[in-house]
């Protein structure tokens, strides 16, 4: 049984201080540091497609740092996407993300970066007998230099439920750049391969402005759109994943 899949490095990014949004506060030992954030978002994005049906998230996360370039953390979100594809007949209890990663990176005195690690997606919830696991493991491996970051996810296990979708990949380039003190800019255009799944591989792009605030808040706005076929990512209310949308995130580092 197949169902439609989830999750925008948007939410990932708003959360964690990825490009587009403020730095995270530190709490740092000889070792390492400790790093976290807060966010509300007004649609929950993955790689271009609804996580909520259109409707706003609340999402937290927090990441330690070690002086080796080792990292770990964990992010949450709650999601419909799961309970959104199920019908009367065969329900999904399922309203929670919580992910975990791990991963090593480092940024060279020439300025170019490099980044590996596994990323695993998790969905508590009670699924229908023969129900394909929605729960979806991935390995990165990226490079980055002169604020253009290229990044490639390559799933180990089925792709967020699809059958036979094991060795799927994603492949994403983003940029991003800072106007003086508080305002940044970016962009993104990602391409989803997804095995096995007719007319289910997909572009997706955005663009983004933010705004950091006093006391670690910061506060952006995106737009976002994608080529994904409407037969494969609508849902049972009949809307389209995909559309073109406009994302406003409040978010504050801790």
């Amino acid at each position: 049984m197949s169902i439609l899949p989830r999750r925008t490095l948007y939410a990932l990014s708003c959360l964690l201080a990825m490009p587009g949004i403020v730095p995270l506060a530190h709490a740092d030992d000889a070792n390492g540091s400790v790093s976290g954030s807060a966010s509300i978002v007004s649609d929950y994005l993955f790689r271009g497609l609804s996580q909520t049906n259109r409707k706003p998230a609340l999402q937290a996360g927090v990441e330690y740092d070690s002086a080796s370039g080792v990292y770990a953390g964990a992010w949450g979100s709650n999601i419909s996407w799961l309970s959104d594809a199920s019908t009367s007949a065969a329900p999904i209890s399922s309203s929670l993300e919580v992910d975990a990663y791990a991963g090593w990176r480092k940024t060279f005195s020439s300025g170019i970066s490099v980044d590996g690690g596994i990323y695993r997606y998790q969905y508590p919830g009670s699924y229908p007998a023969g129900f394909t696991s929605p729960n979806t493991t991935e390995i990165y491996a990226g490079i980055g230099a002169a604020g253009f970051t290229l990044k490639y996810s390559w799933a180990v296990t089925n792709l967020f439920g699809f059958d036979r979708s094991k060795h799927s990949g994603y492949l994403d380039l983003s940029w991003g750049h800072a106007l003086g003190k508080y305002w940044s800019v970016s962009a993104h255009v990602g391409h989803q391969s997804l095995k096995n799944v007719p007319r289910g591989n997909y572009t997706d792009w955005n663009l983004g402005v933010s705004r950091s605030l006093p006391h670690g808040y910061a506060v952006a706005l995106g737009y976002y759109d994608t080529n994904a076929d409407r037969g494969v990512y609508s849902n049972a209310y009949g809307h389209y994943l995909g559309r073109a949308t406009a994302v406003l995130s409040l978010s504050k580092s801790f």
